[in-house]
């Protein structure tokens, strides 16, 4: 009966990540009961593993979508006639 050869295997070498991109600042928030199980019901419907992962996402989403709207426009400055806006 002939052995299997062993496979090599290669090492996987770590990934550089720039300092800009390390997490290192913490932020802490405070739930009241309805609104922990409210999260945690959240949390298991949806079989979320990452908690903080999908927080940090949530709120950045929120945060970004609120900076997109409120970006001022061409048609918000001061100045412009109200028969030039085109709404």
């Amino acid at each position: 009966m002939k052995k299997a050869k062993k496979q090599e295997v290669k090492a996987i070498e770590p990934v550089q990540v720039p300092n800009k991109f390390v997490r290192n600042k913490r932020k802490t928030i405070l739930l009241n009961t309805m609104e922990n199980e409210a999260l945690d019901a959240y949390f298991k419907k949806y079989k979320v593993q990452n908690k903080s992962r999908f927080m940090r996402e949530t709120l950045m989403r929120v945060i970004l979508n609120r900076f997109a709207n409120d970006y001022p426009t061409l048609w918000d400055q001061p100045g412009v006639p109200a028969h030039l806006r085109p709404f």
